[in-house]
């Protein structure tokens, strides 16, 4: 187990690959959360916690974010996505998570629940 709980060095390669391997959806998110465009909340895209590299990550307000692919809807992903939430909860960060249609047909849609989220612990 690493000493680092946030950003362990031992990721940064791999957070660094995920940051230039961005999704469609990943990047149409980013596009609306970057440079403090969220309300003036900072984010950060591949953001580890412990073991688990977040898509995106809210530290003021604990909030992650994550875009699924239909990886994530298998026999594999449902238990690992539960125990990862689980995880992320006993440390007081909040996950919501949206599928990679989701983000791209309905952008509106997505801000507007990042934003409700965001703005229950403010």
């Amino acid at each position: 187990m690493s000493k680092y709980l946030y950003n362990d060095p031992t990721t940064k390669l791999n957070r660094r690959r995920l940051r230039k391997n961005v999704t469609d959806a990943e990047q149409k998110l980013w596009s609306i959360l970057r440079s403090r465009r969220m309300a003036g909340l900072k984010f950060f895209r591949q953001y580890s916690v412990g073991p688990y590299i977040l898509d995106f990550y809210c530290p003021e307000r604990r909030l992650a974010i994550e875009v699924d692919g239909g990886q994530h809807a298998n026999v594999y992903g449902q238990p690992h996505d539960a125990h990862r939430d689980s995880y992320l909860r006993e440390l007081s960060i909040r996950v919501i998570r949206f599928w990679n249609n989701g983000v791209l047909q309905n952008i509106e849609g997505v801000r507007e629940r990042i934003k409700e989220e965001a703005q229950k612990h403010s």
